[in-house]
């Protein structure tokens, strides 16, 4: 005997975004509502996307860790992966080279799963000279564009340009004390400038499903 019931609709699963990263991904200093990836989520949820981020942000982390770290980071939930790796190699003066290494292995990996990417990079300083400066500053682009990944040259750009608008009060504005990472309003600025790069991340996702 039929009851007579229509069919149940099946809900469309969130994309789940994991964000591997440093501490300016793990949301270092700051409460956990006030990190990046909260409010990058926030961000996207408020503009009617359906996601679901993962915080796979490590203080400290370089390349040579992310890439340690992405086989059990890409959890088969995993629809779509941002990447915003390389400042503790600055920090460390690390090899270029190394760096670019890793962060192909780690962008090879999510190939592997059909993952689309967002790779988003800082500049050198000068301070290691042009050579290195142009090696680790050309690794971004080069990478991104033999994976077809979306691309954020400057993680910090936002606040760079703000600091150049109003050098007396861009830095304890938007920073915490030691001067490296954003407070909670400059975390808020970088949302703003990346967030609708992270949309097309969405929609590659979306298409890819």
């Amino acid at each position: 005997m039929s009851l007579g019931l229509g069919a149940v609709p099946v809900l469309a699963a969130p994309v789940t975004i994991a964000a591997l990263g440093d501490s300016l991904t793990q949301g270092y200093g700051l409460p956990v509502e006030d990190g990046l990836v909260p409010q990058l989520e926030a961000w996207l949820r408020a503009r009617g996307n359906d996601v679901a981020m993962i915080n796979a942000g490590v203080s400290g982390d370089t390349t040579a860790g992310g890439l340690s770290r992405i086989d059990w980071t890409l959890t088969p939930e995993v629809d779509a992966l941002i990447v915003a790796l390389g400042g503790n190699d600055l920090l460390r003066g690390l090899p270029p080279e190394s760096s670019r290494a890793n962060l192909d292995g780690i962008l090879a990996r999510a190939q592997d799963r059909g993952l689309p990417v967002l790779l988003i990079g800082l500049p050198a300083p000068g301070n290691y000279g042009p050579e290195f400066k142009q090696a680790f500053d050309s690794m971004y682009p080069d990478l991104a564009e033999a994976y077809g990944a979306l691309l954020i040259p400057d993680f910090l750009r936002p606040l760079s340009e703000m600091a150049a608008e109003n050098p007396g009060t861009a830095v304890t504005t938007y920073m915490q004390s030691d001067g490296i990472h954003p407070n909670a309003e400059g975390v808020a600025l970088i949302v703003e400038a990346i967030g609708p790069v992270v949309e097309q991340l969405v929609a590659r996702a979306d298409a890819g499903s």
